[in-house]
């Protein structure tokens, strides 16, 4: 995706265009997070008044939303004749680089409406699994699944600010020194046996967790077969 905006060009400015504008709230959300974009912010890294800005775009909620289908276009999503397994695995690593060079995006796809563009990422999306075998419920539920997994990945490393693995292994040490291992035994052996090992890093993680979420949902879809499940109630499940 491009990432020119206009900030300390030199010569004729392009044209101020709804795309231009979309593609430098990305990247004013990637430098300063989705705090710092406003409507001046804006304009002033495009080096136009933000009133200028409301002749492409009604207002705030549609630059945003726009701003998620552009991220959402950088994740590549197989062909639906690609086994699903295979075509999950490879939108979750996608989905995964995608969003941490965009990580403030994991928020607004929860909570801006879908665009046309968007939704029909998604059925690509919901195609490959019915193909694959799975029940229209079953295609609900590894959606959910592996969507999850990823946001989830995304906001749990981000939250660690470490980005080399001396970084980490200083950090632990230090949290090591402030309690006794032998009242918090289990949090000690995940220090010594897993984080201080040599060259270990958080993200060796995700590739072992998707297998077990995509090992879930070959069971799920091995049990699926047969008519459509119905739903249990919160009051059946009690029964």
């Amino acid at each position: 995706m491009p990432t020119s905006t206009g900030r300390g060009r030199k010569g004729p400015r392009a044209p101020l265009s709804r795309d231009r504008i979309l593609v430098a709230a990305v990247v004013l959300a990637d430098r300063d997070g989705l705090a710092g974009l406003t409507m001046r912010s804006l304009g002033a890294e495009l080096g136009v008044e933000a009133m200028s800005l409301y002749k492409h775009v009604a207002n705030k909620d549609e630059i945003l939303a726009g701003m998620v289908e552009l991220v959402l276009t950088q994740i590549d999503v197989p062909d639906e004749g690609a086994p699903w397994r295979d075509a999950m695995w490879a939108r979750a690593h996608s989905s995964l680089s995608v969003f941490r060079a965009h990580p403030w995006a994991v928020g607004l796809l929860q909570s801006e409406p879908p665009t046309i563009a968007v939704l029909a990422h998604h059925d690509r999306v919901f195609g490959i699994l019915r193909a694959g075998g799975f029940t229209a419920m079953g295609t609900s539920i590894a959606f959910s699944v592996l969507a999850s997994y990823v946001y989830g990945f995304v906001v749990q490393e981000a939250s660690f600010q470490f980005t080399t693995s001396e970084e980490l292994h200083e950090a632990t040490t230090q949290v090591l020194d402030t309690f006794d291992p032998v009242v918090y035994p289990h949090l000690a052996e995940l220090a010594t046996e897993v984080i201080l090992q040599p060259g270990y890093t958080y993200a060796d993680d995700f590739d072992l967790g998707l297998e077990v979420v995509l090992d879930g949902l070959q069971t799920l879809l091995e049990k699926s077969s047969g008519p459509e499940p119905r739903r249990r109630t919160r009051t059946a499940a009690k029964r």
